[in-house]
């Protein structure tokens, strides 16, 4: 993990960026995908949907536990929301558009202010820091 500074613009550039967005897209789904079907499954999946983070504990607030139903549910929710044709299987272009429109909500929801934020390496929000800067030393 590393502390970075970005914004808005800077995920909206990297998703616009169809080489780069792709790629990366391109390169998550294989590694996703271990039996090499060109399809996810829901657990070749769940190791991603656990990486979202959205159960955790935030500024010092008690964490709210949920029980295995609950993460169950929470989990088959996020990983519907990624089968588009609710087929019980995600293809690359139904990751590709999932991911696409999570980026782009990151982005409206960061603004146009710059905020430091901890990056996981390899992530997507980290592929597009390392994007803006390689601008920069060019």
């Amino acid at each position: 993990m590393s502390v970075e500074i970005l914004d808005g613009a800077t995920l909206r550039e990297f998703v616009e960026d169809e080489g780069a967005f792709n790629g990366s897209v391109e390169d998550r789904f294989a590694s996703l995908d271990t039996d090499r079907d060109g399809r996810l499954s829901y657990a070749e999946m769940a190791r991603e949907l656990m990486s979202l983070r959205v159960v955790e504990t935030h500024f010092g607030m008690d964490e709210v536990k949920l029980s295995t139903d609950e993460l169950v549910r929470l989990y088959r929710g996020l990983f519907a929301r990624f089968d588009h044709d609710g087929n019980g299987t995600i293809d690359l272009e139904e990751f590709r558009s999932e991911m696409r429109e999570m980026m782009l909500a990151v982005a409206n929801g960061l603004g146009f202010l710059p905020v430091q934020m901890v990056v996981e390496e390899g992530s997507f929000l980290k592929k597009a820091v390392e994007r803006e800067s390689t601008k920069f030393a060019a």
